[in-house]
């Protein structure tokens, strides 16, 4: 099997070998390479020493030499170059005790997660498929190398990360890895928040964003968003809905566009609605759902240790996911005031996921009215109309020249115009605004 090195890679696995080393391409470029995919970044594995590796390049950066790793940069570019090494003893089901380097390719390999991820490829060589990664590419099956247990034991985020692959890839895992990955799940306890967070991220924006459902079903998600758990176990019985609260979530993440804010949106749109729901003569009723969805967002991916930029954006689209508006002008103005024009165009899709999810009662009906809802809000943007006190015709500094004291009624008479112009946009004009509203400054 033949894989296309780039130059650079060429280059760095070369240099090594005419120094008497070994060096392959190795781990998720291989893979990724035999998928016929684009790899993001290329790996080099070699018996050199760190300080060898070192010795034979130019420039280099010591990104984790007590693992191994050195960063070797060619031109701009970065590559890692690590030692053949043996892990450890891991007590933390995070890191091993301490790494042991070898001068054994096979021995390398043999501490990798899955069969998928350790090949290695050069030039010299070609494939070098010790544990029947090929095989497992072949047939869709995200495998561990060795034994299941023992992997997972070494490192627990392995188990998360065995759903992402299958998820990236529309792989199933196999079933001794799913078995040990049920029976190790609750060692996810261990591995920090921001590894968590990245694993999640990846799965939610996969092309298969509702095998997150796998990631319940094998106890994954009660020990990593417990919350989940909670939305699948309850029910919607409701003519507008034919899924539990999870269910629903995972069938909308399948209508959204595999971005980061929308799927998180989308995944969070719903969290508050097991505290919420009520029930009258056998229907379930879930008000105010939005409001504790938004509160729960706030503090899940608090938790998560999520940024607060996107933490933010999430959250408003999660408040205003069901604010069900008509294709009135005025109201579509409000509610872009009150929501934020940047998450808008994310807000709609979230809006259509959720009605792609429900049931088939007045679902046309819903969307004809949330595509008149877009059409409105396409001419608001076409028009430019006022939103904001940013868009105001009239500034602080104007009325303050107009004789008005700096102080907190500046900030009440903008609003005062702010809310004519939201009603008419056509008033949004600096003439009209100090002539309307002037004696309010004077006063």
């Amino acid at each position: 099997m033949k894989i296309q090195l780039p130059e650079k890679v060429k280059v760095i696995i070369q240099t090594l070998e005419a120094a008497g080393y070994e060096a392959y391409a190795v781990g998720g470029c291989v893979r990724d390479s035999v998928l016929g995919r684009i790899p993001a970044d290329w790996d080099i594995t070699t018996s050199a020493l760190p300080e060898q590796v070192k010795e034979l390049f130019h420039r280099t950066i010591d990104t984790g030499i007590e693992h191994g790793t050195v960063t070797v940069m060619m031109d701009k570019e970065g590559f890692e170059v690590t030692t053949y090494r043996i892990d450890g003893e891991y007590r933390d089901h995070r890191h091993p005790e301490q790494v042991n380097f070898t001068g054994e390719l096979k021995e390398d390999l043999r501490r990798r997660d899955f069969t998928i991820n350790a090949m290695a490829y050069n030039d010299r060589c070609g494939m070098v498929d010790a544990f029947g990664g090929i095989e497992d590419l072949k047939h869709g099956v995200i495998r561990c190398v060795g034994v299941a247990g023992e992997r997972f034991e070494e490192d627990a985020l392995r188990i998360l990360r065995a759903v992402r692959f299958a998820a990236q890839l529309g792989f199933e895992i196999e079933k001794e890895t799913a078995d040990a990955a049920r029976a190790l799940a609750g060692n996810l306890k261990d591995i920090s928040a921001e590894r968590i967070q990245t694993e999640l991220v990846k799965l939610l924006v996969s092309p298969h964003p509702e095998m997150l459902r796998t990631a319940y079903e094998l106890g994954i998600t009660r020990v990593v968003l417990p919350e989940f758990d909670v939305m699948m176990e309850t029910p919607q019985h409701h003519p507008h809905h034919m899924y539990s609260v999870g269910e629903h979530t995972l069938k909308a993440l399948e209508f959204t566009d595999p971005e980061k804010v929308l799927r998180l949106s989308v995944l969070f749109h719903d969290f508050g609605k097991p505290q919420t729901r009520t029930t009258v003569d056998g229907v379930d009723h879930f008000h105010g759902h939005a409001n504790v969805s938004a509160q729960e967002t706030v503090r899940i991916m608090r938790r998560l240790k999520f940024d607060n930029a996107t933490m933010d954006q999430v959250k408003r689209i999660v408040l205003y996911h069901d604010a069900r508006p008509q294709p009135d002008e005025r109201q579509i103005r409000r509610l872009l005031h009150r929501a934020g024009e940047d998450i808008f165009p994310g807000l709609f899709q979230v809006m259509g996921a959720d009605i792609l999810a429900q049931s088939e009662y007045r679902k046309i009906e819903k969307l004809v009215n949330l595509e008149r809802v877009h059409q409105v809000y396409d001419e608001i943007l076409k028009r430019k109309d006022c939103i904001s006190l940013k868009n105001l015709q009239v500034t602080g500094k104007d009325l303050i020249a107009a004789g008005m004291e700096p102080g907190k009624k500046i900030g009440e008479i903008l609003n005062q115009m702010l809310e004519d112009v939201l009603e008419t946009p056509e008033h949004n004009e600096r003439e009209y605004l100090l002539k309307t509203y002037g004696n309010s400054a004077e006063n």
